[in-house]
């Protein structure tokens, strides 16, 4: 699964932030910005600034010693379900089998003590797995995990409807945190993990109403697991699978090696605002292959500095993105509260580019193209049917392809200021484009069909926003760059309502 960039060829709240009002590329390629200070603004500080859990143990509660190997997965295999278990001050430990785990029974509630610790000593693979159901973990830091590649530390199996609030879980290799459905997570640190800070996948069963909010995301994916395996597109923040239902605000999500927040294949109904998501070195959002998002009232900036020059210093056309849609759009046949991909009231400040709508008219179900292999659009359940005759017409025709529709890019504020970037091309570009269609050669959707929809036919739209510095415009293909004047005028007739004031710089 994931994307790969590289998909064209053509022919010749109360936690919520306040909004913050390669050719030719300079700079030492692949270099990654330094860490970003805390904002001015009070939003989702929490990894400089732990809240404390409770001194004392609660009433009731199990206290687990951090002197005794294994006291905490002893004693919670020992109790009844819905206990309390108290972490003692200090830094505990599990068995030192590479399995030994805890595994809690249905409505648990783990609460750590002021400095309490649980270090898998680069032993453990897995802190807290299992099936159990409303499990809540408070006040505590899972630290030094081990666990593979797409794999978690805290609830490792993807349980429902945990609790993960106050926690800190960092310096773990595969993911600090999966997801269940109906989990919410709150306020926590989620920083320097191997691949991504939460990979919110369930192998079985449907994640929904998912909530993640107040939480500073940063620093993860140290491992480089882009690198490890080109095109993987198994790195971030945070990686959504298959998610029908999230909330994600007011986090502060920075300084990942890669993307900040990534949801890939299938997923459908988020909103996405009130977040800060700032000096990734990729793209600050990708929405890949889903459906039905609301994006708002973000401060969006310093993203995709070094994933967006490294591919204009290798002389790569197309326009990497800040926030970038891979075939993605509103579908109204798909419940959830929005039936389009509303982007508003965001600000954009000196990211390498900015918004691009993308669709690979070689990526549909049943397509050797299709990089989230097996998976079909959540129009069609029967992966096979995707094929010659039938997929040539009507309702197949449509169906079986992710379309990058129904988009609405309305009342953001995009600003440039290339020396702030450090570039002089390839970092200013708006963009709606498709390439040609050339694979399988069974492909109905051969030549520039897919071009011509995406741009003209697809009800995407640009309107009423402001842009301050040298913007420009990709339409239809990488091959097409268009000035504001063209990209307002026939046949885009795009950003009507919107400002222009090219000479201010940023």
């Amino acid at each position: 699964m994931g994307i790969k960039w590289r998909h064209w060829a053509w022919p010749a709240a109360p936690l919520a932030l306040a909004l913050l009002a390669a050719t030719g590329c300079e700079g030492t390629a692949g270099a990654r910005p330094k860490p970003t200070a805390a904002p001015a603004t009070s939003v989702a500080r929490v990894c400089a600034e732990h809240a404390a859990g409770p001194a004392k143990a609660p009433a009731g509660a199990v206290t687990v010693d951090p002197a005794v190997a294994g006291d905490l997965a002893a004693k919670t295999k020992s109790s009844p379900p819905h206990t309390t278990f108290w972490l003692r001050p200090g830094k505990h430990r599990l068995e030192a089998d590479r399995y030994a785990q805890v595994i809690p029974k249905e409505g648990d509630s783990y609460v750590g003590a002021p400095g309490a610790v649980l270090d898998g000593r680069k032993t453990n693979q897995y802190a807290f797995g299992g099936t159990a159901r409303n499990v809540t973990i408070r006040y505590l830091t899972v630290q030094r995990f081990v666990a593979p590649q797409n794999e978690g530390v805290v609830n490792h199996d993807s349980a429902d409807g945990w609790v993960i609030e106050h926690a800190t879980i960092q310096h773990n290799s595969g993911a600090g945190l999966m997801a269940g459905a109906h989990q919410r997570v709150r306020a926590s640190c989620l920083r320097d993990n191997g691949q991504y800070g939460m990979n919110a996948y369930k192998a079985s069963g449907r994640l929904s109403g998912l909530v993640v909010e107040g939480n500073e995301i940063v620093g993860n994916n140290t491992d480089d697991w882009e690198r490890r395996r080109p095109g993987c597109g198994c790195t971030g923040g945070v990686k959504f699978w298959a998610v029908n239902g999230a909330d994600v605000r007011g986090n502060w999500v920075h300084d990942n090696r890669g993307t900040g927040l990534w949801a890939d294949t299938n997923n459908n109904d988020f909103r996405i605002e009130d977040n800060l998501l700032e000096a990734n070195d990729g793209a600050a959002l990708i929405y890949e292959t889903s459906y039905n998002a609301v994006i708002r009232k973000n401060t969006i900036r310093r993203n995709n500095w070094v994933e967006g020059r490294k591919y204009a210093d290798r002389g790569d056309n197309f326009p990497f993105a800040t926030i970038y849609l891979s075939e993605s759009g509103g579908e109204p046949r798909i419940h959830a509260r929005t039936n389009k991909i509303e982007i508003y009231r965001n600000v954009l400040e000196d990211n390498w580019s900015g918004i691009t709508l993308w669709e690979n008219a070689d990526r549909f179900c049943n397509s050797p193209a299709n990089t989230s292999s097996g998976d079909c659009t959540l129009l069609v359940k029967n992966t096979k049917r995707c094929a010659q005759p039938a997929i040539a017409t009507a309702p197949l025709y449509g169906d079986c392809r992710w379309k990058t529709q129904r988009v609405d890019i309305h009342n953001n504020r995009f600003v440039l200021d290339k020396s702030v970037v450090d570039c002089t091309v390839k970092c200013d570009r708006m963009a709606v484009l498709a390439n040609y269609g050339t694979y399988p050669d069974w492909s109905p959707y051969q030549g520039d069909r897919v071009a011509e929809a995406i741009t003209l036919k697809q009800h995407n739209r640009w309107h009423d926003n402001v842009y301050v510095g040298p913007w420009v415009f990709v339409a239809h293909d990488p091959s097409r760059m268009v000035d504001s004047g063209q990209w307002q005028g026939t046949p885009y007739q795009q950003d009507a309502g919107s400002t222009f004031r090219a000479q201010d710089g940023g």
